[in-house]
């Protein structure tokens, strides 16, 4: 799982802040790597009015027919958004370090909402091979800040943590299909995970990710939506040697030679709030607890906290939208 640099849904909920390896929102939910940008900006007019005889005006009924209403509104989405979004945090520097830094960062931001493809709109850009009431499956992206390893102590002198990627597919069943206003699913992801300096691109092996989710939309009846979710972190092919293999040439005194264990690396709960302050800025924060005892790699001296900590919060401000909108998914 990977400490995201901004993984909220929509991006509405703190998602896996800490861990350097799914979902709230996030969103996560929630990149440097992943900043997204259009070549042009479409231009949407208003059909009906043009369709409108001057020489008839609309009754006050028809017109009120035609105006959506407050209610129906919030069920519409533009089905493209452009703008800013920044945050940041106080993270862990990895999954059972003692350490934290603060991380932020600001970057242009799309969100599409198509029947097929979507970027932004719940997690990071992913394809729709399913997608009902009842079941999806998509196959996403996510990324992770960074770690200076002369920064942290228990990795002083080793190599330094870069950017970490992930992609792969996610499978997501709704347990509440008829309720627009809370949502409860169980998920499983499977990502290919690789670390990068932006020189190269390095694979460090597959994480496997179940978890379950609670989403409450329209709190009190704004646009207030809260999240909380528990999601399980499991490590193979090379992806726990990445956080807490020690080699030869990182011996010394107090951090031996250890070679990692693939499986169990921890659970997170995560706990995130997303307000609407105005149709185009959008606040949200969180905070994330890591519980790591049981893990496959405890005995690591790299391993050095059972319970982590994180929070962070950001604003997105919307300032491109377009005019056709779709069905908002709840």
């Amino acid at each position: 799982m990977l400490r995201p640099i901004l993984v909220f849904r929509d991006p509405a909920a703190l998602r896996r802040l800490s861990g350097s390896a799914t979902d709230c929102y996030e969103p996560s939910m929630n990149v440097a790597a992943r900043a997204l940008a259009f070549a042009a900006v479409m231009q949407l007019s208003h059909p009906a009015a043009a369709e409108t005889p001057a020489e008839e005006p609309p009754s006050a009924e028809q017109a009120g027919e035609e105006e959506p209403t407050p209610e129906r509104s919030r069920e519409e989405e533009p089905l493209w958004e452009i703008g800013l979004v920044g945050g940041g945090g106080w993270l862990p520097d990895y999954p059972a370090s003692d350490q934290n830094h603060i991380n932020g960062i600001v970057l242009p931001y799309a969100i599409y909402r198509g029947d097929f493809f979507r970027i932004g709109d719940g997690e990071g850009p992913r394809g729709l091979f399913v997608d009902n009431p009842w079941l999806e499956l998509n196959v996403g992206v996510d990324a992770a800040f960074p770690v200076d390893s002369d920064d942290n102590d228990a990795r002083e002198g080793m190599d330094d943590l870069d950017y970490l990627l992930e992609a792969g597919p996610k499978l997501i069943v709704k347990l509440l299909p008829s309720d627009p206003l809370n949502e409860v699913d169980l998920s499983v992801a499977l990502r290919g995970v690789f670390s990068t300096d932006f020189s190269n691109l390095r694979y460090q092996g597959l994480t496997l990710n179940p978890g379950i989710a609670y989403r409450r939309n329209e709190v009190f009846g704004t646009d207030l939506e809260a999240i909380a979710s528990l999601t399980g972190i499991f490590g193979f092919d090379g992806y726990n040697d990445y956080f807490y293999e020690v080699g030869e040439q990182d011996v010394r005194d107090d951090r031996p030679r250890f070679r990692a264990n693939q499986g169990y690396v921890g659970s997170e709960i995560t706990l995130g709030l997303s307000w609407g302050v105005t149709e185009r800025v959008r606040v949200f924060g969180g905070t994330q607890i890591g519980i790591w005892s049981g893990s496959a790699n405890e005995d690591s001296p790299l391993f050095r906290d059972e319970t982590t900590l994180a929070v962070g919060g950001g604003l997105r401000w919307t300032f491109l939208a377009s005019e056709e909108r779709v069905a908002r998914k709840f």
